[in-house]
């Protein structure tokens, strides 16, 4: 894994601005890759597609994964994250504007981490970010790697 890197899987342009500026807000100085739809996000884990000659070790420390995405959507993501050996332990959190009870039973039956509803207000959003990065990059231990045989 790569300690510095959160993966924001979001289309909306104006919550990917939202996001980096809650970063930069909370002093959160770590990269911030941004990928625009859930194929892309899978090439991207994959070491597919355009990012067939990436690393395959270099995993984000943190993925944030918007539910409602072009080509696949975000619960197909993180079912494709969790099903393989590699991503498996991967650290995903959800954050989402869907208020849907079925899109959080589902994100958890799947193995999201956590679920954030994104808050409207950027002052509330800001709050969620500094606490996903406390958490995540800070507080938590990340799991071991998976070896390959």
């Amino acid at each position: 894994m790569t300690p510095n890197k959160i993966l924001l899987i979001e289309d909306n342009h104006s919550d990917i601005e939202l996001t980096r500026r809650a970063l930069v807000k909370n002093h959160i100085s770590n990269e911030l890759v941004v990928l625009e739809d859930g194929q892309e996000a899978l090439d991207y884990l994959f070491g597919e597609g355009e990012y067939a000659r990436q690393s395959p070790d270099l995993l984000p420390a943190l993925v944030l994964l918007d539910l409602n995405l072009p080509r696949v959507g975000g619960l197909e993501v993180l079912r494709r994250i969790r099903g393989a050996e590699r991503t498996r332990r991967l650290p995903v959190v959800i954050l989402t504007s869907s208020v849907e009870e079925q899109d959080m039973a589902s994100g958890y039956d799947l193995g999201t981490n956590s679920y954030v509803q994104k808050p409207v207000d950027f002052t509330r959003f800001t709050q969620a970010i500094l606490q996903l990065g406390l958490y995540w990059l800070i507080l938590n231990e990340p799991p071991p790697e998976v070896r390959q045989s």
